[in-house]
């Protein structure tokens, strides 16, 4: 058995590496939808689309740079739904934050 067997290749890590800049990016843009100058709460879609790039940002950390894609399907499942639980708990306080 190879010991690099079931490793990321470097145009694998250097892809996900530019995926993950530019969710980022996307980040940082829909952080500033308003016009205004002074400061505003970030409005529900713009806080709902950071926290989707955010999901696929840590997918893609936890399958190519932590290898879990090679993991049985329990691991991966289980940390999915870690992932997705902390990030509904996360859109549920910024929106009970923001009142009615």
């Amino acid at each position: 058995m190879n010991r690099d067997e079931g490793l990321p290749g470097t145009r694998t890590l250097l892809i996900t590496w530019l995926l993950l800049m530019m969710l980022t990016l996307l980040s940082m843009v829909s952080a500033q939808l308003t016009d205004r100058e002074e400061w505003v709460a970030l409005p529900v879609y713009g806080a709902a689309l950071i926290l989707i790039s955010t999901v696929f940002k840590v997918h893609r950390v936890l399958m190519v740079y932590l290898n879990l894609r090679v993991s049985s399907a329990a691991w991966r499942g289980g940390f999915l739904c870690v992932l997705l639980l902390t990030q509904l708990l996360v859109f549920a306080g910024f929106v009970a934050a923001r009142g009615p």
